[in-house]
């Protein structure tokens, strides 16, 4: 395994797992509904972009 460190500001909250779209986001909203049909848990969400992040970052090492 390893560990990969994701810059602390990366918007994994804000940006859509499925299109990649960035939209403003309140802390309050606990689902995360975008335009192209995709409505997840908020931290589901920002899971999966964290994971794809780090991938890419792995990727480009």
């Amino acid at each position: 395994k390893q560990l990969i460190k994701i810059d602390k500001w990366f918007p994994s909250t804000k940006t859509c797992s499925n299109c990649g779209s960035v939209k403003e986001i309140k802390l309050s909203e606990r689902t995360y509904r975008c335009d192209c049909g995709l409505n997840l848990d908020r931290d589901y969400n920002a899971a999966l972009n964290t994971k794809k992040e780090g991938i890419r970052l792995l990727a480009s090492a």
